[in-house]
C-alpha cells in the first residue's frame, strides 16, 4: 500500500530529473492536499513529533512533510508540487539566512508566502532557546550522550562560546544526531514552550 514515504521518494526522484508520473499518481491515491517544504530531515522529525504530541495524523489529513535537502532546492520543489506542477497547497519553514532563496523560489512558482514561517537561525536554535540550555543538557544526559558532550566542550574551538551556540553545533557534529534531537527536543517542550515558527506552521495546516 502506498504511503507518504513512497510519495517523498517519488518527489525526490522527480526533483533529481526523474519522471513525475509516480508522484502525480500518489497524490491521487493518498488524497494529498498540502505539502510542507522543509530544508532537511531534522526539521521533518521535529514537525512530525509535534503533530503526534497534538494528536494530529497529518497523513490522514492529506498533508505530506517533504525534506528538500537544502534551501536552494525550494524553487524546484515549489514548482513541482505547487501551482505550476501538482497544484498542492504549500507551507513550510525556512531559516532567516536562507529567506532569499524562498522569496525567489516561491515567487517564481506563484506560491503565496503566508504559510511559510521563518526561524531566526534554524529550528534547532529555536528549540534550544525555547527549552533553555539546562533542559537541553538534561536531555543529552538522559540520552546517554553526556560523555560526547563533555568531550566536545573541551575542544579549543568551543572555549568561550555561548552555551546555546555550543549546543547547536554539538547537535550537528554526528550523523543522525540532529534528526534524533529534532524529535527529542520537541518531546521535551512544555505545551507553552513551542517556538512560534513551528507552532504557527502546525496551526496553518
Amino acid at each position: 500500500m502506498a504511503d507518504m514515504h513512497a510519495f517523498r521518494d517519488a518527489v525526490s526522484r522527480w526533483a533529481a530529473g526523474g519522471p513525475g508520473e509516480p508522484a502525480s499518481d500518489l497524490v491521487v491515491q493518498l488524497g494529498l492536499r498540502t505539502a510542507v517544504l522543509l530544508e532537511g530531515p531534522s526539521d521533518l522529525a521535529a514537525v512530525e513529533a509535534l503533530a503526534v504530541r497534538r494528536g494530529r495524523d497529518l497523513a490522514a489529513e492529506g498533508v505530506c512533510v517533504v525534506p528538500m535537502g537544502g534551501a536552494m532546492s525550494v524553487g524546484r520543489y515549489a514548482g513541482l508540487l505547487g501551482p505550476p506542477g501538482l497544484g498542492l497547497r504549500l507551507a513550510g519553514l525556512c531559516d532567516e539566512g536562507e529567506k532569499r532563496f524562498y522569496d525567489r523560489g516561491l515567487k517564481r512558482a506563484r506560491v503565496p508566502h503566508r504559510d511559510f514561517f521563518v526561524c531566526v537561525a534554524d529550528l534547532e536554535d529555536e528549540l534550544i532557546r525555547a527549552l533553555g540550555t539546562a533542559r537541553v543538557e538534561e536531555t543529552i544526559r538522559a540520552e546517554g550522550d553526556l560523555r560526547a558532550w563533555q568531550t566536545f566542550l573541551h575542544q579549543p574551538a568551543q572555549h568561550g562560546r555561548p552555551r546555546r551556540q555550543q549546543l547547536r553545533r554539538f547537535l550537528g557534529t554526528k550523523k543522525g544526531r540532529k534528526i534524533r534531537y529534532g524529535r527529542l527536543l520537541v518531546e521535551a517542550l512544555d505545551p507553552g514552550q513551542v517556538p512560534a515558527p513551528l507552532d504557527d506552521l502546525l496551526r496553518s495546516l
